[in-house]
């Protein structure tokens, strides 16, 4: 006599689409349905988990999401025989410009970086935001022999280093800032 809880897309009246967990008993002939809605509840379960693994301001990978994107490049080098490259950035004298503009010039600052690595990078690459004013591109595949990689590494980083040139606009205002970079090549071997 009972209806087992289940979890249901509905769509409503208005054409919205609602996630509910219905059940039911038998009463008297007559089945009693309840229905409630976990809309909210799957929306706050969402935000939990892009929250885990984004940064809420550049919307970019987070460190934690940053780890397993490298776990994973990692492995397909070993799997594929090819190379790939990490790129760590620092933007120079953040601090400053947050002491002595302010940290909503500096959150713009980095939403703006933000948005131009993304712009510099292929679909499959990783741009994330390691903490700061540090950010990390992550490249795959790029070819078989180091020295090759190593070239196309050296590549990508002097595109984002004349992305970075063009001054950023901070409130009206055009705001120059430079960069520091790092950069290594991987391998991935078999063990």
């Amino acid at each position: 006599g009972t209806l087992p809880s289940r979890e249901y897309a509905i769509t409503c009246g208005d054409g919205s689409v609602r996630t509910v967990d219905m059940a039911g008993v038998l009463l008297d002939g007559a089945c009693l349905i309840t229905m409630v809605d976990l809309s909210q509840h799957k929306a706050a379960e969402e935000e939990i988990h892009y929250l885990a693994y984004y940064d809420p301001l550049t919307q970019l990978p987070n460190r934690r999401l940053l780890v397993d994107r490298l776990q994973q490049a990692l492995a397909a080098s070993v799997r594929r025989g090819r190379c790939g490259a990490v790129l760590m950035l620092d933007l120079d004298n953040f601090k400053t410009l947050n002491e002595t503009q302010g940290h909503e010039r500096g959150d713009m600052l980095l939403r703006q970086v933000a948005q131009r690595l993304r712009g510099c990078v292929q679909n499959e690459d990783t741009v994330a935001r390691h903490g700061g004013d540090e950010f990390v591109v992550v490249l795959e595949d790029l070819g078989q022999s180091p020295q090759g990689a190593a070239a196309r590494a050296e590549e990508m980083g002097q595109k984002i280093l004349a992305a970075m040139r063009h001054p950023f606009m901070l409130e009206g205002e055009a705001h120059h800032t430079t960069l520091s970079m790092g950069v290594t090549v991987f391998q991935g071997a078999r063990e």
